[in-house]
């Protein structure tokens, strides 16, 4: 008896798990086990499909000049923004982490560019801002300065992008503001006793205790970063002389613009697996700066 109805919950549970099982194998598992087998074809969704073994990989790191220079885009890009947007929350963080009256409505304010994150409309506020006559122009002639051509100049472009992937700092921030409450009061107690200032304070207690969040956001954000698409499509299309042109959008060019599929998922491949280096080397780094429970 006892047997059956704990059967007949077992059921139950399947059945409430079917459409997470459903969507899971049609949307995640399939398209990513179908982009890998393409990858080894010339697949460009009208004609015959060839095998083509690693050829489409070959191709990439021999021939594609313009997937090198993707790629050196892209990791730039990742190694720009990263660290300072993490820096950037972790300070405003530490900046919101008290009491005062009308912190929330400050905290709220911080985080609302996050709520848009990587959205289109935002992507064309930052170039509206910083076209050749937008705003950030208007306010450098106001005060007698020369104009600066933030998404015309090669030298420029990529930073202005990088800048609005560190503005919409609030996700992380909203999270190191929540491993901060978690720090004991008790640890700073004794540390000023022991005469330790707010800098020894923040690397020998502070930066310890929030450690793992901190590991988490970088993973997090590095992966954002490596997949970035959508600002270097609205804002610049790649350009000027495809000093924004990342590997999302070389991708995005030669699947559904040029209908190279099978050559378009071989560069979702090099996008996974240099995904998947960066958070290899992360989590062999832990080991020397990530501290859990008793190891603080």
């Amino acid at each position: 008896m006892r047997k059956a109805v704990f059967r007949k919950r077992e059921n139950k549970a399947y059945l409430y798990l079917l459409p997470w099982i459903i969507g899971m194998l049609v949307f995640q598992l399939y398209p990513f086990i179908t982009s890998f087998m393409y990858s080894l074809t010339d697949y460009n969704a009208f004609g015959k499909m060839n095998f083509l073994g690693l050829g489409n990989y070959a191709r990439l790191f021999t021939k594609d000049a313009e997937f090198k220079n993707s790629l050196k885009v892209t990791v730039i890009y990742a190694i720009c923004t990263v660290p300072c947007k993490i820096v950037m929350s972790l300070i405003i963080a530490l900046l919101l982490n008290n009491s005062r009256k009308g912190i929330g409505i400050l905290r709220t304010i911080y985080y609302l560019p996050s709520l848009f994150g990587g959205s289109i409309a935002v992507a064309i506020l930052w170039k509206l801002l910083f076209m050749d006559n937008g705003l950030v122009n208007e306010i450098i002639r106001i005060f007698g300065g020369s104009t600066v051509s933030f998404l015309g100049d090669p030298k420029t472009a990529l930073p202005t992008l990088s800048s609005l992937e560190v503005w919409q700092f609030g996700a992380s921030m909203v999270m190191f503001l929540a491993a901060l409450k978690q720090v004991p009061q008790s640890l700073y107690d004794a540390a000023s006793i022991d005469g330790a200032g707010k800098v020894k304070s923040f690397f020998h207690i502070t930066f310890p205790q929030i450690s793992p969040i901190v590991f988490f956001c970088i993973i997090m954000q590095t992966i954002n970063a490596l997949q970035n698409f959508t600002s270097a499509f609205v804002i610049t299309a790649g350009g000027p002389l495809k000093a924004t042109y990342m590997l999302g959008l070389k991708l995005y060019n030669d699947g559904f613009l040029y209908f190279k599929m099978g050559y378009a998922s071989a560069t979702s491949w090099i996008i996974f697996l240099l995904i998947l280096a960066a958070t290899l080397l992360l989590f062999l780094s832990s080991k020397y700066w990530v501290f859990y429970g008793d190891e603080t």
